[in-house]
């Protein structure tokens, strides 16, 4: 079984000191840096993806007053120091074989909502509002190497990791979801978002 790890959006926004800061996104990026510190196949791992909000103009998602449930600060803004992956995960950035940016001109909570670049491509020059979206969408990145499993982990658990899981499932997948590697804007609601990504089909394992 051909299996990858999709790490969502540990960028430095969403990590202490950044614009949406989740609590304990500094510690995931850590333990994923840990976990990913001997390689990706000592990890488990045949591939690894990471996402990335890569927010151009994404409408209501910004707001000045935001109701944190619909609508936020600004952060992640493409090409910025709060968009970059956080620099605990440097380390282990050689690992990452493709970059999924997502939401430039919408929310795009989802992984599978974003297109995947290879880390060369990703450096290149941001393509205009009318050009094409560089990238090849996620499903189709995995659906050619093969993978049915993936384990997803990062940030954060009640939005990006939780629709990322989901849309995994949605498309057959065998998705594992490891409540040490994630954390929630709203943590009380961890349980409640366990139990739904249960229901679904997403294995919870730590």
């Amino acid at each position: 079984m051909t299996n990858a790890l999709i790490i969502v959006d540990v960028q430095n926004d969403f990590c202490e000191g950044g614009a949406l800061a989740v609590d304990g996104g500094t510690a995931v990026a850590g333990r994923i840096a840990e976990l990913l510190g001997r390689g990706a196949e000592a990890a488990g791992f045949d591939h690894v993806v990471a996402t990335q909000d890569w927010h151009i103009d994404p409408g209501a998602h910004f707001s000045a007053n935001p109701d944190f449930v619909r609508s936020w600060p600004v952060h992640c803004v493409a090409g910025t120091h709060g968009s970059a992956w956080h620099p605990a995960l440097a380390p282990v950035a050689g690992a990452v074989e493709a970059w999924v940016r997502k939401g430039r001109y919408e929310d795009a909570y989802s992984g599978f909502e974003g297109r995947a670049l290879t880390p060369s491509a990703s450096e290149a020059a941001e393509p205009g509002p009318s050009d094409p979206v560089p990238g090849e969408p996620l499903a189709a990145w995995l659906g050619s190497r093969g993978v049915s499993q993936v384990t997803v982990v990062g940030l954060a658990t009640d939005f990006c990791v939780k629709a990322t899981a989901l849309d995994a499932v949605g498309l057959g997948l065998d998705v594992t979801v490891r409540p040490s590697l994630v954390a929630a804007v709203h943590p009380d609601a961890t349980e409640e978002v366990f139990a739904q990504l249960r229901a679904a089909g997403v294995s919870i394992s730590r």
